[in-house]
């Protein structure tokens, strides 16, 4: 199991932090309803939104609404910034995996193999690129500002046939894996392919591929993966989407500042939700795979320097070259997230 998600020490910084941030009497100001657009249905991935719009509501006493519209009902997910520029809605829940072409900088959160495995750190690193000049600027070409992520669990894989011990065991492999995590398995001589989520079952099933990478360990299990799974990882940590929501700067703007401040403040709290949200699915899955049978796989340092060295240190390396030559503070960028790792690492008292 992975250690950053034992536990309710995970939740220790940012349960205190929401009740600091929770004042004792009502936000007063005039009435505000707004909407918030995204893709599918609630579940652990929209915990924060879900927690940050009952605190608000909470605190003005019913006068400052955030209703969230799930299933694509305001817009397809894809389209969502789209829809936050033309002011069709307030706030929204992006990936930027879906258009990296529109803000090259921040897909720097989306190479794989980064050091973003515990979600505290998760959350303390991804608040500081969001407030990276580079990338305020970015997004504010899209009227929209980024307010939190979703902390998207880092992925890990699950298969079956013989279990993969070693970084020299993928050589040949099969696997589902997208983006930057395609990327680096590559390098270790894997054969990633692209198959959208729900027809992953089948496929895997068929035996199109035989591994499969997904957020650990929520999206295994809604996808129903350890049915006819043999194995997983469990500290391989490839890669994770990068997925903020993002609130409509004129109409951040137009919000009386009690109102801005509680946003901002609401942050403690939908991050604790989600960290909450989370820890409680990992220890149903890993309990009910474990009753499976699964093999879990544990590697070892040297094995995951190997996937550092070998499968996304060149992923690094060709993102910052080619984003460089178009301007983007690429090495800037991509040194924040290594710097920021350590700094909250040490704040936070772990390894």
């Amino acid at each position: 199991m992975r250690k950053s998600l034992v536990g309710v020490f995970a939740l220790a910084s940012f349960g205190a932090a929401a009740l600091a941030a929770s004042p004792s009497f009502a936000v007063d100001g005039p009435k505000v309803a707004w909407n918030l657009s995204v893709w599918g249905p609630p579940r652990a991935f929209t915990a924060g939104i879900a927690a940050l719009s009952e605190y608000v509501s909470k605190e003005t006493e019913g006068k400052f609404t955030i209703k969230i519209h799930y299933g694509d009902a305001l817009s397809k997910g894809p389209d969502n910034l789209d829809n936050i520029k033309l002011g069709s809605f307030e706030m929204a829940q992006i990936c930027t995996g879906y258009h990296p072409g529109k803000h090259l900088g921040i897909n720097v959160l989306d190479l794989p193999g980064l050091p973003l495995a515990d979600p505290e750190v998760h959350a303390m690193v991804h608040d500081v690129v969001y407030k990276d000049p580079y990338i305020v600027a970015e997004f504010k070409r899209w009227n929209a500002m980024l307010l939190m992520s979703v902390l998207q669990p880092q992925s890990e894989f699950m298969g079956v046939g013989d279990a993969p011990e070693k970084m020299s065991d993928y050589k040949g492999m099969r696997v589902r894996a997208l983006g930057g995590t395609g990327a680096a398995m590559k390098n270790l001589g894997a054969v990633p392919t692209s198959v959208p989520a729900p027809e992953v079952y089948n496929s895997l099933e068929r035996g199109v591929f035989r591994a499969v990478a997904f957020p650990y360990t929520y999206a295994f299990a809604s996808y129903k993966i350890p049915e006819i799974s043999k194995w997983y990882t469990t500290n391989l940590s490839p890669g994770a989407n990068n997925c903020p929501t993002v609130v409509a700067l004129d109409a951040f703007g137009k919000l009386p500042p009690q109102y801005q401040e509680l946003l901002i403040k609401g942050r403690s709290v939908g991050y604790a939700a989600l960290i909450k949200a989370h820890t409680e699915s990992d220890k149903k899955n890993l309990a009910d795979w474990e009753k499976k049978g699964l093999k879990a796989i544990v590697y070892s340092p040297a094995e995951l320097k190997i996937f550092e060295e070998v499968g996304a240190a060149p992923v690094w390396k060709a993102w910052v070259a080619d984003n460089a030559a178009k301007g983007v503070p690429a090495q800037q960028l991509l040194d924040l997230i290594l710097s920021e790792t350590k700094k909250a690492k040490a704040k936070l008292g772990k390894n």
